[in-house]
């Protein structure tokens, strides 16, 4: 029951900010450009999850040539996947897919070498920043990477869907790089100091606690977009402020944003 009003009440709190003229909290032009971004990863996620099953049944004698340097990119609305080991200032491509229908296709044409020399760098580089932080702690983690249109290079990494079923929070690391993936130029972390999951093994309501945050971040957003399906409800639990995805009657979704009240902020 206390689902059930806590919903309503959040889409009146909404309506309400709307009616009065005012942005509801946290800033909504903020919001909906991480929201963009977050679709846009859980996209390249869901290539690189088909992909790389495909990859699976190739020959073993290719996928020993494997390193760790794979990732997705978009050319004219099409997704693509690459597969190969960077060394010695090359990129030894060794699979390539395309998607076709939603299917993953392997490919032998050829893709802009200085395209997948820059993205290996790139990732390795930004791989590098966290290198300790994966020894320790023994987490996989999933990396996105993308071109700016002043040709700099953006990469994101976030903890993945474990192997043992447990959706990891807590941690994310977001660096911008030069056109040759060789020099760090800017980088935005986020680390709660430890991570934080829950086993996805039964529907149920679950909190996600960022209130050292005043808004939600990239990877908060992502978390509740990428794993709405596997719960009833994920809340955004902010300093001032919950964000949560909704399922509309429709089968849509939208987003609900409300300020907290004092006195009634969710505790651990």
């Amino acid at each position: 029951m206390k689902s059930f009003i806590l919903t309503y009440t959040l889409i009146f709190a909404t309506v309400s900010f709307a009616q009065k003229g005012k942005t509801p909290y946290p800033d909504l032009a903020d919001f909906n450009q991480k929201f963009e971004l977050a679709k846009w990863l859980y996209d390249y996620d869901m290539v690189a999850w088909q992909t790389s099953d495909s990859v699976m049944k190739q020959d073993k004698s290719e996928l020993a040539r494997l390193g760790s340097e794979w990732f997705c990119f978009q050319q004219n609305d099409t997704w693509h996947a690459v597969y190969g080991k960077y060394q010695e200032q090359h990129f030894d491509l060794v699979f390539h897919f395309v998607m076709e229908n939603d299917r993953a296709q392997r490919t032998t044409a050829t893709v802009d070498t200085s395209l997948v020399n820059s993205y290996s760098r790139a990732l390795q580089t930004a791989n590098k920043q966290i290198e300790t932080m994966k020894d320790t702690t023994g987490l996989r983690f999933n990396q996105f990477i993308r071109a700016n249109p002043d040709n700099t290079l953006s990469v994101w990494i976030f903890p993945a869907f474990q192997p043992n079923s447990v959706a990891v929070y807590g941690g994310e690391f977001s660096y911008t790089l030069d056109a040759t993936g060789t020099q760090i130029l800017k980088e935005d972390v986020y680390f709660a100091g430890t991570f934080r999951g829950f086993k996805v093994d039964q529907p149920r309501e679950i909190w996600i606690n960022y209130r050292d945050t005043t808004t939600p971040t990239l990877g908060a957003v992502f978390f509740a977009w990428y794993y709405k399906a596997y719960f009833t409800k994920i809340v955004i639990d902010n300093a001032n402020s919950i964000s949560t995805p909704f399922k509309t009657n429709d089968g849509s979704w939208m987003w609900i944003h409300a300020e907290k009240q004092q006195g009634k902020r969710k505790k651990n």
